[in-house]
């Protein structure tokens, strides 16, 4: 199984790399720059290439995320930047070597036309696709319902890279605290969501899974994340998220853990864990 962990690039993107080997992870994650921030970055070619070297040379795999102010349904105002920003963080991913770059699906935007938000979505997709023609990835990540959020289900985010104009550079990523917060997973329909993803095609497309528990019961629609085996304040069962990830059709997929690091387990130490139970 491929264990990781979110990492800082405090150190440059090689360092980032470095760290996930120091966490006994053989894959990470991590912002290409500032997380708060959708200005563009004149990142250093050679860091990253030594960060795709190394990768390489240690069989990791790496997934870069856009900032925290990104989304697919900006306001009119941030619509350019946010492009911009997209294709600067494709771009940094890709001479990283980084499988591709999760973006969250998009909010609600009108009361009144239910439909504006994947207008505006496609719009934004299409505008960035058209530029890009590297190897990395768009991958949508579905939300946990939160403030409006779309795309909590299967059929939302199978939808939108079918009617995209370039579905071939999108692809999936799936947060199991975010499928559980939603209702989409609450533990004990993991067959049926197979099944329906199957039936929709969107497992071939899955390329990353965000590995977190909830603090939260299923259908909270709050995106608190948990560690794996906290069963004080991590709602999701150890058995039914083994269960999940160990399923035959996400065989080989990394499992980026975004657990909290700082109450009473590190990242490390979670992911020897991991290996141990899991493996």
């Amino acid at each position: 199984m491929i264990f990781g962990t979110h990492v800082s690039i405090r150190k440059g993107y090689l360092g980032a790399a470095k760290q996930a080997v120091a966490n006994q992870a053989s894959a990470f994650q991590y912002f290409p720059k500032n997380p708060r921030s959708l200005s563009i970055k004149d990142f250093d070619q050679e860091d990253a290439n030594n960060c795709k070297e190394f990768s390489l040379e240690h069989q990791i795999y790496s997934v870069a995320h856009t900032p925290y102010s990104t989304s697919i349904t900006p306001s009119k105002d941030k619509q350019d930047l946010t492009i911009a920003s997209i294709l600067n963080d494709l771009e940094i991913a890709d001479a990283c070597g980084s499988i591709g770059v999760v973006v969250h699906y998009g909010n609600q935007i009108s009361k009144t036309d239910p439909l504006a938000s994947y207008h505006l979505m496609l719009e934004v997709l299409n505008s960035v696709l058209i530029q890009w023609n590297g190897d990395c990835l768009i991958l949508l990540e579905n939300n946990a319902g939160t403030k409006g959020a779309l795309g909590i289900t299967i059929e939302e985010l199978v939808q939108i890279r079918h009617l995209c104009d370039f579905p071939e550079k999108i692809g999936f990523c799936l947060d199991t605290c975010h499928a559980y917060a939603s209702g989409l997973w609450n533990g004990e329909n993991t067959d049926e969501l197979f099944e329906k993803g199957d039936s929709l095609g969107y497992w071939p497309q899955l390329k990353v899974i965000h590995l977190n528990n909830s603090k939260y019961p299923t259908g909270s629609k709050k995106d608190r994340h948990a560690n794996i085996f906290n069963s004080h304040n991590g709602y999701i069962l150890e058995d039914h998220l083994k269960a999940f990830v160990k399923s035959p059709m996400l065989s080989g997929i990394p499992l980026i853990l975004e657990t909290p690091d700082d109450e009473g387990i590190s990242h490390k130490e979670e992911i020897v864990m991991l290996k141990q139970k899991w493996e």
